[in-house]
């Protein structure tokens, strides 16, 4: 373990996994969801059974991260558990899906909620913008990277506090019931269920960031574990209040088909002067999202490139830690999603993605238990093996809905999935030319 920095503790780590959860889906999705769920009991169902996906997640990656201290996530556990193949294919999809295109994503949101406060602004100028100046942010030190995050993250709660706050207490009043009512069951295993879920995965994704920066981390057996269960529990319930408050105040049909949904809110409590001013504080909050995202994301890379002859460029870090070039590889990635892709397409192709690898990690506890149970566990995935059922189950339900009703997504997802194959195969073959 000699030369890793040690530096992060309990508290930054839960940041980090605060700051990679609460970002564009949870002030863009609900626009997309509530067409084909005209319901408020379904909705915020929906946002539960998200965070109850999400947390069954964060507890079967909290036993992994303990027993296999590693940074990396998914490519440090697929390749411990399947072998070098399965681990690059979800190292190469987290490095593209899981973290250069939620980035992308984002600054799409930034830019969008940037124009909510000053209408006019050029949003793809201002998104490159936004990427550039967090990417050199985190180029420096360690410490200003901890420091950034903490910061921001914390406007971030401050800021869906306040709305939460305002929003029960002065903020007007729909007439939309929240208990559930004839043909909400028949809602609840629709296919519009399940597409949308696929958005609220995505709002909750990054409830396993802590995995991918496991060699920072002092304490990573106990500290990641706590860090990821604690973060996704707090999310969750911010979710769901939040999502409450946004359809409470907004009527359904302004809410139909928006992105800004948070703008939206935040005029109808505010008025038009406090909307402006808030969208340019959940500018603020987004920045935090990214700048999470950017920190972790390149030190995927960075192990890829420790372990892969034909990718060790990206692994080898500045004198204060930090891979430069593989967040400068994300950054380059960004750039190109950002000015040739759509909101919609690149999100759900990507959770299609995500969730595929998703499966195979938590599948991945069993699998680890059966060949290994003497490895040694500091921490147990609760409710074993009810909770990795129970996530098999509902990403099941996602990707057969969604391979069924948005096709061309879920083969964009799918391709994403075998180019990372594709690319270690030709690797391969590289290198024994080489030879």
């Amino acid at each position: 373990m000699s030369g890793r920095v040690r530096g992060i503790g309990w508290f930054t780590c839960t940041a980090i996994v605060v700051a990679n959860m609460i970002g564009t889906g949870v002030f863009t999705s609900l626009g997309y969801q509530v067409p084909g769920l005209p319901s408020g009991f379904v909705l915020l169902t929906l946002w539960a059974a998200g965070a109850v996906f999400a947390l069954c997640g964060a507890l079967c990656y909290a036993e992994l991260a303990a027993a296999l201290p590693r940074s990396g996530g998914e490519y440090n556990f697929l390749s411990r558990i399947y072998g070098r193949p399965i681990g690059f294919m979800g190292g190469f999809v987290s490095v593209t899906a899981g973290f250069a295109a939620p980035v992308t994503l984002t600054a799409m949101a930034f830019g969008k909620y940037l124009q909510g406060a000053f209408p006019g602004a050029p949003a793809h100028v201002v998104s490159t913008i936004l990427v550039l100046g967090v990417t050199a942010a985190h180029l420096f030190t360690l410490n200003l990277s901890r420091n950034f995050q903490v910061v921001f993250t914390s406007l971030k709660l401050l800021l869906i506090g306040t709305i939460i706050v305002a929003g029960v207490a002065v903020g007007p009043s729909e007439p939309l019931s929240f208990l559930p009512a004839t043909g909400d069951g028949a809602l609840l295993f629709s296919a519009p269920f399940a597409i949308s879920l696929m958005y609220v995965m995505y709002a909750y994704s990054g409830w396993n960031a802590a995995t991918y920066i496991v060699g920072e981390v002092r304490r990573p057996e106990r500290n990641v574990p706590w860090a990821l269960v604690a973060g996704t529990v707090f999310v969750g319930i911010l979710y769901v209040a939040l999502n409450g408050v946004f359809l409470k105040t907004v009527p359904l049909e302004k809410l139909a088909n928006k992105i800004d949904v948070g703008n939206l809110a935040a005029v109808a409590i505010f008025g038009a002067e406090g909307g402006r001013i808030m969208s340019g504080f959940i500018c603020a909050g987004l920045i935090s999202s990214l700048s999470a995202m950017t920190w972790a994301g390149p030190r995927v890379m960075q192990t890829i490139g420790e372990d892969f002859f034909a990718l060790r460029f990206f692994a080898k870090k500045t004198r204060a830690g930090i891979p430069a070039r593989a967040v400068l590889l994300q950054m380059a990635i960004v750039l190109v999603l950002l000015w040739n892709a759509t909101f919609e397409r690149v999100l759900v192709a990507t959770q299609f993605a995500l969730v595929i690898c998703g499966l195979l990690v938590v599948a991945g506890v069993a699998v680890l238990r059966w060949r290994e149970p003497a490895l040694p566990r500091p921490f147990r995935c609760w409710g074993y093996p009810l909770t990795p059922l129970l996530f098999a189950a509902t990403a099941g339900f996602t990707l057969i809905y969604t391979a069924i009703n948005d096709t061309v997504s879920a083969l964009v997802g799918m391709g994403t999935v075998l180019a990372g194959f594709a690319i270690y195969h030709a690797g391969r073959w590289m290198r024994a030319k080489m030879r």
